[in-house]
């Protein structure tokens, strides 16, 4: 089982905000460009409404540093 949960997009892509994460700028669509100093710049391409499944979350967690308790 994984200790990640699927979660809404928004709810993620809140979450990265909160740990550092800046909008650099929005892309066509629903992808935005992300950057937080020492990490390279992340493409948060998912809709809002999206449910991302546990794989989904915890790839995305591997590039930005999310942690579990973030969300």
């Amino acid at each position: 089982m994984s200790i990640w949960p699927s979660a809404k997009a928004k709810k993620v892509f809140a979450a990265l905000l909160r740990i550092g994460w800046t909008v650099k700028r929005s892309a066509s669509g629903s992808h935005r460009v992300l950057s937080r100093p020492a990490w390279p710049d992340y493409v948060f391409a998912f809709h809002d409404a999206r449910t991302l499944p546990p794989e989904a979350v915890k790839r995305l967690a591997r590039a930005t540093g999310l942690k579990p308790e973030d969300l």
